[in-house]
């Protein structure tokens, strides 16, 4: 295997970038591959499911994350390691790779089972989101290639090869923003799954018209929209003033609580409250929920389980996000094991675009010049804003026809001002399309 042989098996499997790792004695089959310090990392891999472990007799807490990963072989083959995870542990926080010898054929093992410094490690995820790795030993021709690479330790303990211009996407993007920014006034619309142009009379077709634009179709993956970037539309009155807008950041259903064990209806006629404009036989769940305040309508607090505000870091994998009521009871919570798949691979790169609508006659929205663009996240961040009260859980929940035929529209939001997006990521800008 060379250096060009190996890039050309990467870019052939759609991979953007390579990333490599100086192994150290440590990093084997036995004591896990360590991969890097918080779980930021985590924006990088495309996890398939989290689940959390309670720490046992001889087991730490940890998250498991599973992991499609396959091994490249000297022949250019890939062979799937299904047993491939990443063990997350939160109190230290360190994310480490594991499992990916078993039950693998021909996988890699004199190389993974020994205790030898300098082997390197090479991994990509691929344009169908694959991981696909390979190993080789630190006398090899390979090795000797890569050595005489400079290289920035651009990610943690790994250099970057980039295969691709990833600056390149960013001013593509822009781009496009601009031309969009250009048209003025745009009719409101949306894109079925098939790329077909449809009309779109709902009140959040701000978001659906600037994706039609940008060609994004409904996949219902939790991947970035837009060549690696997440694209949040959000309303303003005035594109002077992007900094005081309310953004939904993501919408995530319950996973534990009485709302999923006993259903929304149960919850409604439990917790919800009749209609404040007097529409008859409407029960609604609304209103903005704080962590440690009292909502005066439903009577339920947003708590946050297993989150250590000083330190800033997850003191327990089976912590919660949940709303309870006088009795401590759990009514809605968000493990948080979804919400890390919810939130680290998505909200990587996360580019956020003001709007205004024009209701008059036929609906119409018009995008602005100033965009916010944020890159690098965490889960801890997001934790940690939701403690101080920045992000909320404002949900818009409702059931019609409560007396007779009940209808029951569900919608989980959690939300931020704009101002504190930069809490949000380690990189933030605001880029005036126009320059």
């Amino acid at each position: 295997m060379t250096l060009e042989s190996l890039k050309k098996i990467f870019s052939d499997n759609g991979c953007e970038k390579i990333y490599i790792k100086n192994l150290a004695p440590n990093d084997n089959s036995k004591n896990q591959v360590y991969f890097a310090g918080n779980f930021e990392f985590l924006n990088i891999l495309p996890v398939t499911n989290i689940i959390a472990e309670e720490a046992g007799d001889w087991k730490k807490e940890r998250f498991k994350a599973s992991l499609d990963f396959s091994w490249i072989l000297e022949n250019g083959e890939l062979r799937p390691a299904p047993h491939s995870q990443l063990i997350l542990y939160p109190k230290y926080p360190e994310v480490r790779f594991s499992g990916f010898l078993k039950k693998c054929e021909n996988a890699p093992s004199e190389l993974m089972t020994q205790r030898l410094a300098n082997r390197l490690f090479f991994f990509s995820v691929t344009d169908t989101n694959r991981v696909i790795g390979y190993v080789t030993a630190p006398d090899s021709q390979i090795a000797n290639e890569i050595n005489s690479v400079e290289l920035p330790l651009v990610h943690g303990v790994f250099r970057i090869l980039e295969l691709t211009d990833e600056n390149r996407n960013r001013i593509r993007l822009l781009e496009e923003l601009l031309r969009i920014n250009q048209l003025g006034w745009i009719r409101s619309k949306r894109l079925d799954r098939f790329g077909n142009i449809l009309p779109c009379e709902a009140p959040n077709c701000g978001g659906y018209t600037l994706e039609a634009e940008l060609g994004i179709t409904p996949n219902g993956h939790s991947e970035p929209d837009y060549l690696g970037w997440e694209i949040k539309q959000f309303g303003v009155s005035n594109f002077t003033r992007i900094s005081s807008a309310i953004i939904t950041l993501m919408t995530p259903e319950p996973t534990n609580g009485l709302y999923k064990l006993q259903g929304a209806e149960n919850f409604l006629r439990t917790y919800g409250y009749n209609d404040r404009a007097g529409r008859l036989d409407r029960i609604n769940f609304g209103g903005i929920h704080k962590v440690g305040i009292l909502h005066p309508l439903t009577n339920l607090t947003l708590v946050i389980e297993g989150f250590d505000v000083e330190s800033g870091k997850i003191r327990n994998a089976t912590g919660k996000i949940s709303l309870v009521d006088y009795k401590g009871n759990d009514t809605a919570s968000w493990d948080f094991s979804s919400m890390l798949l919810h939130w680290n691979r998505k909200h990587n790169q996360a580019c956020y675009i003001p709007s205004i609508s024009d209701m008059k006659n036929l609906k119409h929205y018009r995008y602005g010049k100033h965009v916010i663009l944020g890159r690098g996240t965490d889960f801890h961040l997001f934790l940690a804003q939701m403690a101080n009260g920045n992000i909320y859980y404002d949900p818009g929940i409702k059931m019609e026809n409560a007396s007779t035929h009940p209808k029951i529209k569900k919608r989980s939001q959690f939300r931020i001002k704009s101002q504190y997006l930069p809490h949000l990521y380690r990189e933030n800008e605001i880029v005036d399309l126009g320059i």
